[in-house]
């Protein structure tokens, strides 16, 4: 059978998964939000679901739909992937173009993932480079665009500390000298501490208060520890960087694939949005958003919302009772990458709490994510039901996405920025 008939038998076989999928969870299960979510048992999957959109990019006069009492306008139009964002203090907005790598195919099934996500625009060529935009007459939209910063490995996160501006690569977060205002960085970086490249790639990026430390989310290189631990070691956890000292140590781990990273005010807490693990059920597990003590676990890959346990990952009991429980979930396979402490004030109507930018899922029956959230927060905690910022990326028979959310920021003279890596495009929210 050459590889044409196995891509082929392998498409009819994911697509019988699915529709059984969509069977058994039938039309009534709930989405798994909130700080007690219902999550279905797990239907361990001999092939995962596999289903994404076309992605088409916005056509004609299209934009992403706000809330009552918002309004959305493109900031920047025509990047690259478009995946992260950092303002600096100037109020120059600096955008990560990067996106995943097309790895080995040594099977039917890595074939049909490929092609699906080719076609959904989440895998191809990486322009590897960091862009900065800038509003001078401050109407909402960037009429100066330069290259920051280019000839990176997949970069993502940033961060400025003082006169060092930090980009976190694949493989490694580099350091680079910063003057205010300038709109190109020179000189080729300093290495500043290493990681494994591949598998989950994205490598987010916040400082401490203080100012004193860098924090760095490192995913998964497979779903499940698939290739062993020991191909995981110094992954699925985030990592705290020593400035003064330049040593590095993991903070927190069992965390499949830690991306956005927030500071919450009023306690200090250090947050991050999570996305779990596939094969299991279209809402099972859910993502989350939950707070990052030092030293804790969050059971990746032996259990997962709390003590939950993975019959598909070799038994640790005494690692699995020390998991913790996350704090609040945010359903399953939304891929929630996106994460941006909201102060009150921000969006007329909606508090203070955290903004979530929900990629969208690719391995479900039925689709979720693809919008951006709010959850409310009281006295340092999520309190009441995730709410929507933006929706209408995704088409209503699930085919098409004109967009697709990713990293969020505070926007220069309020509101928000969100990147869109379908539609290329960094969209500004305020009130209307």
């Amino acid at each position: 059978m050459n590889i044409a008939d196995q891509f082929a038998k392998v498409v009819a076989m994911i697509g019988s998964v699915a529709i059984l999928a969509r069977r058994q969870d039938g039309a009534a299960v709930p989405p798994a939000y909130g700080a007690e979510p219902a999550i279905p048992k797990a239907r361990p999957q001999s092939i995962p679901t596999l289903k994404m959109p076309t992605a088409t990019g916005w056509e004609g006069d299209r934009t992403p739909v706000p809330a009552p009492g918002l309004r959305v306008n493109a900031f920047a139009r025509d990047l690259e992937h478009p995946r992260w964002i950092e303002v600096l203090p100037n109020g120059d907005v600096l955008v990560a173009e990067a996106r995943e790598q097309k790895g080995t195919i040594r099977s039917a099934f890595d074939y049909a993932m490929y092609a699906t996500m080719k076609r959904a625009a989440a895998v191809g060529d990486s322009a590897n480079r960091v862009s900065l935009l800038r509003d001078s007459d401050d109407d909402g939209v960037a009429e100066i665009r330069e290259t920051f910063v280019e000839n990176q490995r997949q970069p993502f996160g940033m961060a400025l500390v003082e006169r060092t501006f930090y980009v976190g690569n694949t493989d490694g977060i580099m350091a680079f000298d910063y003057s205010p205002g300038v709109t190109r960085l020179t000189g080729e970086g300093r290495r500043v501490t290493t990681f494994q490249p591949g598998g989950h790639w994205t490598r987010s990026l916040i400082v401490s208060p203080d100012r004193s430390r860098i924090y760095c989310g490192v995913g998964s290189l497979t779903n499940i520890a698939d290739k062993g631990m020991e191909a995981e070691e110094g992954r699925a956890a985030i990592h705290v960087l020593d400035l003064a000292t330049g040593e590095s140590r993991i903070f927190a781990s069992g965390l499949r694939n830690p991306v956005g990273l927030a500071w919450e005010p009023t306690t200090g807490a250090l947050w991050t949005v999570v996305n779990e693990r596939d094969g299991l059920g279209d809402e099972t597990p859910p993502d989350y958003l939950t707070e990052v003590v030092d030293g804790g676990f969050y059971g990746w890959p032996h259990c997962y919302w709390g003590q939950t346990v993975d019959d598909r990952v070799p038994a640790n009991p005494a690692l699995v009772a020390t998991a913790r429980t996350p704090d609040f979930a945010l359903g399953g396979h939304t891929a929630s990458l996106g994460l941006c402490w909201m102060p009150d004030g921000t969006l007329p109507g909606f508090g203070e709490g955290m903004a979530i930018g929900q990629h969208g899922s690719w391995n479900r029956s039925k689709l979720s994510g693809y919008r951006l959230i709010f959850v409310p927060f009281e006295n340092g905690r999520p309190a009441g039901p995730a709410r929507d910022i933006l929706t209408g990326f995704l088409s209503d028979d699930e085919k098409k996405s004109w967009g697709r959310p990713v990293g969020v920021a505070l926007a220069p003279g309020g509101g928000l920025l969100m990147a869109d890596d379908v539609g290329n495009v960094i969209w500004r929210i305020t009130g209307a």
